[in-house]
């Protein structure tokens, strides 16, 4: 049971990297509602990659479950809430998609290099990054009709992709360790890429 949940972990940290797409997702912008807004983090690769590295990165690097993994998600979330609510607000930021894909170079870096940070350190710096996710998300929900409700969906993917990853680099930590230093080197070569179009 052990090797076929390796196995499973192992398959969606290879399929990470390569889910590659444009930011704004399959969805072409158009969220509206609970439902709408909990599947768009996940068609957007740059956010899926993201919030799956925090949770995958967390599990690598905890010296212990309780609360050492939470620091860096819960980091995320609120900031992306944070960043998603300023967004809505006509909040604008320099360089949000620069700064999205550089999110991602430097979480795949983490998890490649499986770089250990104190508690607050991490939250602050997944956070800060996790501001402009939130941004681009308010930007593109500004005007619509039932924003809340979409970001609650979006809050609610996001906490699963977390758990998805916190739960896949749990499973890793004391076997297949090249596993997710694929994967950490794919994400960033996909935020690498990222920045490189956006040149």
């Amino acid at each position: 049971m052990r090797s076929l949940h390796r196995s499973s972990a192992f398959a969606l940290l290879i399929a990470l990297p390569l889910a590659a797409s444009a930011h704004t997702g399959v969805d072409g912008g158009m969220h509206h509602g609970f439902a709408a807004g909990f599947l768009h983090p996940l068609t957007g690769a740059d956010h899926l990659a993201a919030m799956v590295a925090v949770g995958l990165w967390s599990a690598l690097t905890a010296r212990r479950a309780w609360p050492d993994l939470l620091w860096a998600p819960l980091g995320f979330a609120v900031m992306l809430l944070a960043g998603a609510s300023a967004g809505l607000a006509g909040v604008h930021l320099p360089a949000v998609e620069p700064m999205i894909a550089a999110s991602l170079l430097v979480l795949g870096l983490l998890v490649l290099t499986q770089r250990r940070l104190p508690a607050l350190a991490a939250a602050s710096l997944v956070g800060a990054f996790a501001v402009f996710h939130g941004v681009a998300h308010g930007q593109e929900l500004a005007g619509e009709s039932g924003a809340a409700l979409t970001l609650a969906g979006m809050l609610a993917a996001t906490v699963l992709l977390h758990a998805a990853g916190l739960a896949i680099g749990w499973s890793l930590r004391h076997g297949h360790r090249w596993a997710p230093r694929v994967a950490g080197a794919g994400v960033a070569l996909f935020g690498a890429a990222l920045l490189g179009g956006l040149a």
